[in-house]
């Protein structure tokens, strides 16, 4: 199978608007990586450093049109950059993004770890996970918020829908924090696969219910996560809502900056607010359910 591959060199801060663009016009995978010299991890793993420059790469089915991909950049940035965008011919994506995927620590217990390594601590809540297609490794600052959310939440005995669940790797962080149950539901066969494989490495399927959206529970949850992007979580407030037991915990993730008051607006009728975090461009939003129905 081929792809059709987007380069782009971009300044600090502006990485964050062009991905999103970039997965709302149909990117299937978008990553981006140091474009300097700059390591990826300073001494402090929940606080990467802001790259001056970010090297961003996205993958498109080899029929996108690539006047339309270039109609999108520039349109986000105001103009045109250099970048390169060409025919790529299918590789062994694991074995390539392996390469540089490290064990990584989020909050004071949990960790993502490749398969090629022995976890770093043991006695910690470790999520064996490769990369692949399907989005979700902790790598990306969104991902990693939930993550940090996670690991400080307390867990035991409650029930958790991951809506747009990828990889499934916040589900499994659920599950291994101990929640009783969690539906991973995403609208994308592939994600599906990814997380059906990834619970099944992680020893948590006995927890698991795996599906397209409609497979969401009927009966209200304590807990939504919701790693996805802006405009879809605009257009699901009311489902959330729906979803959540009065109390019910509320996490909502790949927002940037500018968005994040369009949010707050969409879900104002159901849900009051909490501090919530923000790391460069990116927001995670945390809410609770008023105990009204409106």
């Amino acid at each position: 199978m081929a792809w059709l591959q987007l380069e782009v060199t971009l300044d600090a801060g502006k990485a964050g608007r062009v991905e999103a663009a970039l997965l709302t016009a149909g990117a299937l995978s978008v990553t981006c990586r140091d474009a300097g010299d700059q390591p990826l991890y300073a001494s402090d793993p929940l606080r990467p450093p802001i790259w001056r420059h970010t090297q961003l790469s996205a993958l498109f089915p080899a029929e996108a049109d690539p006047d339309a991909v270039r109609a999108v950049l520039a349109a986000t940035l105001g103009k045109l950059p250099a970048h390169q965008l060409a025919p790529l011919a299918d590789r062994d994506w694991e074995r390539e993004w392996l390469k540089n995927f490290k064990p990584m620590r989020f909050g004071q217990r949990l960790w993502v770890v490749p398969s090629a390594y022995a976890p770093p601590a043991p006695a910690s809540v470790n999520i064996r996970l490769d990369p692949g297609l399907a989005f979700g490794t902790g790598t990306h600052t969104s991902t990693a918020l939930c993550l940090e959310w996670l690991d400080a939440a307390t867990l035991a005995g409650k029930t958790v829908v991951d809506f747009g669940c990828g990889s499934g790797i916040l589900a499994i962080a659920a599950a291994l924090l101990g929640a009783t149950r969690v539906w991973a539901v995403d609208n994308d066969g592939q994600a599906l696969a990814a997380t059906r494989k990834n619970a099944s490495r992680n020893h948590v399927n006995a927890h698991f219910e795996i599906g397209p959206p409609e497979s969401a529970p009927a009966e209200p949850v304590d807990v939504v996560l919701a790693n996805i992007l802006a405009a879809p979580l605009i257009e699901l407030a009311g489902r959330f809502a729906a979803l959540l037991k009065p109390g019910g915990e509320l996490v909502l993730s790949g927002i940037l900056a500018e968005q994040e008051r369009e949010l707050r607006a969409a879900y104002a009728p159901w849900f009051r607010f909490d501090r919530g975090a923000q790391r460069e461009e990116w927001r995670r939003l945390d809410a609770r359910r008023n105990s009204g129905t409106h």
